[in-house]
């Protein structure tokens, strides 16, 4: 993949796919230690141990659309590559966590990509789930949680409607934009 966002989308299906009705996506970097986390944690229906050991090859997949499945693997290798690490946790009727971190300065670091974007995506395709995304570097933080947004918006408006896909899109993009700057806005 070009971008981490892509990898992050790809790997956020198998939460869907999974029966997740809550979906938390962590990205902190912290630029003095030079490291990019990201995070992904569901309450899917689970992996096995078997499964957990097997989600990182290329030739594993569940899905019966095709027989390989890459986005694990490919998350996982594009971690390494970049002397970073990869790691999953899952328990069946839990969920699942999977947390990659990056070394950004190294030679084979891909762009982190449009995350805001990816985001707004998964929120507005999968208006029946909750999301609960956070970014974070170098002390500065937000939270983008979709439970608050249906409470400000009582039940009534979809989180699919135009009107609200645009403000998730431009509160991201601004909060984004201070985070990753430092501009208060």
């Amino acid at each position: 993949m070009r971008e981490l966002a892509l990898n992050v989308m790809d790997v956020a299906q198998n939460s869907i796919s999974a029966k997740a009705d809550l979906i938390r996506l962590t990205v902190e970097e912290d630029t003095a230690a030079d490291r990019l986390t990201i995070r992904l944690e569901d309450n899917g229906c689970g992996m096995t141990p078997e499964q957990v050991k097997s989600v990182v090859d290329p030739f594993y997949t569940t899905r019966t659309t095709r027989k390989v499945g890459l986005g694990v693997p490919l998350f996982k290798m594009e971690a390494e590559m970049t002397g970073g690490s990869f790691s999953v946790w899952s328990q069946k009727g839990e969920g699942t966590a999977l947390t990659a971190v990056f070394v950004p300065s190294h030679v084979d670091m891909i762009p982190l990509g449009d995350m805001a974007g990816t985001v707004r995506l998964l929120i507005t395709c999968n208006p029946d789930l909750d999301f609960v995304y956070t970014r974070s570097r170098d002390g500065r933080s937000f939270t983008l949680d979709t439970r608050e947004l249906r409470a400000v918006l009582g039940g009534e408006v979809a989180l699919s409607e135009p009107e609200v896909s645009e403000w998730i899109a431009s509160y991201l993009q601004e909060q984004t934009a201070v985070v990753e700057g430092g501009n208060e806005e």
